[in-house]
């Protein structure tokens, strides 16, 4: 069987003319690329979103003009324009009744309707763009493959019945020679309705065809060449890491790292399907292989960070010697379908970090007045904002000396409001202010990496 890469291309990727072309040069140049699942053109969904979400008829006009004008942008210069012109024009028709329909009440379903259609632009004129150097590339819905739950905003997917839509609908236009270019983000329920799998669910798109196709690798193209030890714009000595862990990538994208999108990881590290990342604005420049045991494994690789975090600490004199605590709060949590990350405890109070914003594609915020309210008939409630995660990724850290020691030189000069170090072998995280966190990012990579 012939090699089979799915490659996957970010917003950025796709933001205008050029960025596409600089695409279309990366998969006709790799013959094993048979599948390529595009995001929507860069600051496409954020509009959307924001006409999901209602507004006025002036600011409705000014979204609608704006995300016509990037997609002609990129329209005008193809040698045909008249091919796609058509069709973009019925999707910016749809989104304009759609968003109508929002300024009159929202829903989760209604928000990924609208917002599936910069996927669908994207790949539209991608597609032209490829037809137009005689490329047999062909469009595809990706909603007649992946088949989701009805979980609006951040839908989970149907494995078995995309396997089976997969076969039907891709697996015969690859034996024809043809290269299938699909959307990332989005799915389809047994209802007929579009979802989608959550913000940055394209990488995990491109995972999760891979695994069904039994590709050989997924090939992330996004702007930046690799995953580094931390943000390089954060830290201008910030080294890029050629081979690193799927534990440790999925670490440090879970904390923050933008790279990779944390769910992208589950597919592959499923059937060991290596990932590599890379920038699609400058392909020789080479990028990161994620795999399942990379060597060397050093005890530091990497320090993520994820702004905007909520503490909620939850206490009861109840919880003293009791059972069933933090079960009832866990419960509750789960029931609003909220999703913890960080946890500490004491003998009458827990400490628990959450994302400021769902995780839905809406971008909803994620403590509502109903959750609030269920869990303050069980305890007391405390609400800090304006804190950041900053997550310490690497290898053994559990059975390494002196690591306490030098963490806690180097953030002796912070106020850390709190700190989970134990209960992973791969990372260590501290909860410190928004506006100190970049200064505790560069102190810590001076310190650990440089």
């Amino acid at each position: 069987m012939p090699h089979l890469s799915v490659a996957k291309f970010g917003g950025t990727s796709v933001a205008n003319f050029d960025a596409m072309s600089a695409c279309a040069d990366i998969i006709t140049a790799d013959t094993n690329t048979r599948v390529v699942v595009l995001s929507a053109s860069a600051g496409v969904t954020n509009y959307l979103v924001e006409l999901a979400n209602g507004c006025e008829l002036s600011r409705r006009n000014d979204i609608l003009n704006a995300v016509r004008t990037i997609q002609f942008n990129i329209i005008e210069k193809l040698q045909k324009p008249e091919m796609v012109i058509e069709k973009i024009e019925h999707y910016l028709t749809h989104i304009k009744a759609l968003a109508e329909s929002a300024s009159l009440a929202t829903s989760l379903a209604l928000t990924d309707e609208i917002i599936c259609h910069g996927e669908m632009m994207s790949t539209c004129i991608f597609t032209q763009l490829l037809n137009e150097r005689n490329f047999p590339a062909v469009w595809v819905d990706v909603r007649d493959v992946v088949a989701t739950d009805s979980h609006f905003g951040k839908a989970a997917p149907n494995d078995e019945k995309t396997v089976q839509q997969t076969n039907a609908v891709i697996k015969p236009l690859l034996e024809q020679g043809k290269v299938v270019i699909t959307q990332g983000f989005i799915g389809r329920d047994d209802e007929g309705k579009t979802t989608t799998l959550g913000r940055g669910g394209s990488d995990y798109s491109a995972a999760l065809l891979a695994e069904v196709l039994n590709a050989n690798d997924v090939l992330i193209w996004t702007d930046v060449p690799g995953i580094y030890t931390t943000d390089p714009r954060i830290v201008s000595a910030a080294k890029r890491i050629d081979t690193i862990s799927f534990n440790e990538a999925a670490e440090m994208a879970t904390f923050g790292a933008k790279v990779l999108h944390p769910a992208t990881l589950l597919p592959a590290v499923r059937s060991n399907i290596p990932v590599f990342v890379g920038s699609s604005k400058a392909p020789e420049q080479g990028g990161t292989w994620v795999t399942r045991d990379p060597q060397p494994r050093p005890t530091f690789r990497a320090l993520a960070l994820r702004r905007n975090q909520i503490l909620l600490t939850l206490s009861s004199l109840s919880m003293l010697h009791s059972q069933g605590f933090l079960a009832n709060v866990f419960t509750i949590l789960a029931k609003h379908k909220i999703s913890v990350d960080v946890v500490t405890t004491s003998e009458v109070s827990i400490a628990i970090t959450l994302d400021k914003t769902g995780s839905t594609s809406s971008g909803l915020d994620i403590l509502s007045d109903d959750l609030l309210a269920e869990l303050r008939e069980v305890c007391k409630v405390n609400v800090e904002t304006d804190l950041a995660l900053v997550a310490i990724i690497g290898n053994n850290l559990h059975t390494q000396a002196g690591i306490a020691k030098q963490l806690f030189e180097t953030l002796s000069p912070y106020n850390v409001r709190l700190i989970s170090y134990g209960a992973s072998t791969n990372n260590v995280c501290t909860l410190v202010k928004n506006k100190e966190a970049d200064e505790i990012i560069q102190a810590l990579h001076s310190a650990l990496f440089e």
